[in-house]
């Protein structure tokens, strides 16, 4: 293992600042980064030698790459913990801006929903791995739930339920079961699971979490957040009766005020089963 990838590795290990998969993102991100330092001729580099110079050179790379707004600014936050653990803050902007970064447009009302297809999961060779993709698209559960999740515990016949310990921000939350395709995904990660979490007996979290990855990567799965997007609009459809202005209907300004507060209530119920504790969030997934 390269010097610096090694070290950046060890810092992360040393500085557990974030959920188990907050570190493993950053940490893919910064050995990333180390290795695109490398092939644009900056060697020998250790964890301290970081300058504006190596910010600069990625910035550029990432820019000719045509990555997502969201996505650089993934990538710039890293470099900025990256450069604080080191003690070197004043060498990175504070502000995204003045790299000339423009601001994430959160709502577009362009449609960011997936559909998890069977000869997609056909192609997912993992059983585990194939149950919560299920799962996710099913309820519209974030990666890390799907996995972590106990089947038989969360099964409560009318409504999931997912422990603190599974969700992003540690909160419990429940969602309801209304379709015969949630029934039947929950059915079959129970059968998969046999009583325990859709991590298998012999393996860690983050074993399975690598296993994940490269299952998805394999079959040409990217973006699996889709499936939560997907997910959002079809509940969104079930609660008012009508398609999310993403998927197709009407914007929220063109409702009358009966419609408004119908829109407003699901958008509520939403957020809550989804485990978020705003209604502006929503947009991200349904528009506005």
């Amino acid at each position: 293992m390269r010097d610096l990838n090694y070290e950046l590795k060890q810092l992360c290990k040393r500085n557990p600042d974030v959920s188990f998969a907050g570190r493993a993102d950053r940490l893919r991100i910064l050995s990333q980064a180390a290795a695109q330092l490398e092939k644009l001729g900056f060697r020998d580099m250790h964890a301290t030698s970081l300058k504006p110079k190596h910010v600069a050179a990625l910035l550029g790379q990432w820019r000719a790459d045509g990555i997502s707004t969201g996505t650089l600014k993934n990538r710039m936050s890293a470099l900025r913990w990256w450069a604080e653990k080191i003690g070197k803050d004043n060498i990175i902007g504070r502000s995204n801006q003045a790299y000339g970064i423009e601001h994430r447009k959160f709502v577009t009302n362009v449609s960011k929903a997936k559909t998890l297809t069977a000869s997609t999961l056909d192609r997912i060779k993992d059983t585990h791995t194939a149950a919560s993709l299920r799962l996710q698209a099913a309820f519209g559960l974030r990666r890390e739930e799907s996995i972590k999740i106990n089947p038989k515990w969360a099964d409560q016949a009318e409504y999931l339920r997912l422990k603190d310990t599974w969700t992003k921000g540690g909160k419990y939350r429940e969602i309801p079961i209304t379709t015969d395709a949630q029934r039947a995904a929950l059915d079959h990660a129970r059968q998969v699971a046999n009583g325990g979490s859709l991590i298998p007996k012999e393996l860690k979290y983050r074993d399975q979490l690598q296993r994940f990855r490269f299952e998805c990567q394999r079959a040409g799965i990217n973006g699996v957040h889709g499936l939560r997007h997907k997910y959002a609009q079809d509940r969104y459809r079930q609660l008012t009766g009508w398609a999310a202005p993403a998927a197709g209907g009407p914007k929220s300004k063109d409702l009358n005020t009966k419609l408004k507060a119908i829109d407003r209530e699901a958008r509520l119920k939403l957020s809550a089963e989804m485990g978020h504790g705003r209604e502006q969030i929503t947009a991200v997934y349904l528009g506005r």
